[in-house]
């Protein structure tokens, strides 16, 4: 009987150290969901209440009137000739310049993992850009492919004909040349953050038992990048969207043809008050970006899935 009462005498406190715990840890939890309030607050002020807003605006005839006009404002801007252009241009841009700006990124990633001469100097040359004002970055674009610029001077001399690179079709390849010039470098250290993280005890098993670079690279490295790799890619999405400042600055409300981009198209919507127009075409295009993202997270999870075993 005594055993069984110095048993009963050491369970007791025990229970009370864990009631103890629990009420700690729920006083903490509170705490620190307090300190969570001012960021909520703000996403929800400047994030969600706006995007409500234009959807709300999406479904109205005008701001001032507010008429529910269901539909129509949608049909409307699918129909919109100048909308179609610049989807078009939009998605062929994005279609080009993304992959480029992730595959050179991080073949130039791959060169750096690696002991090679000059390798800090190159990396922080490729950095610089990043550190040009837009406005000087547009001035050293048009005097090299301006119609009297320095590309077609050094083009003059093997015998070619002058190209007016910003206002012809060729303009989508300027474009295209600036955006990988300006990301590649930010790509670039986020690829080689990710090559560091990669354990160095698979690669050298791997090595051991005779696994060349190529599948060390398939195999190992890149099932480990992955996630940077959706990381990335989804930046260079969001990075082409915002090349809008560099083509405005060069080429003005009402650029070429071949590079007139869906921010032109909101812009001059915006320029002449047509803000249901404005904001159905923004919720058709968030929501084309919300499955584009859901879709690589998707693809990540699946190719990632084995890691986590």
């Amino acid at each position: 009987m005594s055993d069984i009462n110095e048993g009963k005498s050491q369970v007791r406190p025990v229970k009370k150290i864990k009631t103890k715990k629990s009420k700690h840890t729920l006083r903490a939890q509170w705490g620190s969901s307090l300190f969570l309030i001012p960021s909520v607050a703000g996403v929800c002020l400047f994030f969600f209440m706006p995007y409500l807003v234009v959807i709300y605006y999406s479904f109205v005839d005008n701001p001032i009137s507010k008429n529910f006009a269901g539909f129509s404002n949608y049909v409307s801007v699918f129909n919109n000739l100048a909308f179609k252009t610049a989807i078009k241009n939009t998605g062929v841009f994005s279609a080009i310049a993304v992959p480029l700006a992730v595959l050179f990124a991080l073949l130039l990633a791959l060169l750096l993992d690696n002991k090679i001469p000059f390798r800090t100097q190159f990396r922080t040359f490729l950095l610089s850009p990043m550190m040009v004002p837009v406005a000087s970055i547009v001035l050293i674009w048009q005097v090299l492919f301006d119609y009297n610029g320095a590309i077609n001077s050094v083009l003059g001399h093997f015998g070619a004909d002058k190209i007016d690179w910003l206002k012809s079709d060729k303009a989508i390849i300027v474009i295209v040349v600036l955006f990988l010039w300006k990301n590649i470098g930010y790509n670039m250290i986020l690829f080689l953050a990710a090559l560091s993280s990669v354990p160095q005890d698979i690669i050298e098993v791997a090595r051991l038992e005779s696994a060349g670079s190529f599948k060390i690279f398939f195999m190992i490295k890149l099932r480990y990048m992955v996630s940077t790799l959706v990381f990335v890619t989804i930046m260079s999405l969001i990075n082409s969207f915002k090349i809008f400042r560099e083509i405005y600055l060069l080429t003005t409300d009402y650029p070429y043809e071949s590079v007139y981009m869906l921010q032109h198209f909101m812009n001059n919507k915006f320029k002449s008050l047509d803000y249901q127009t404005l904001s159905a075409a923004a919720v058709m295009m968030s929501l084309v970006m919300v499955v584009i993202i859901v879709v690589l997270f998707k693809a990540e999870e699946h190719f990632s899935k084995d890691l986590d075993s």
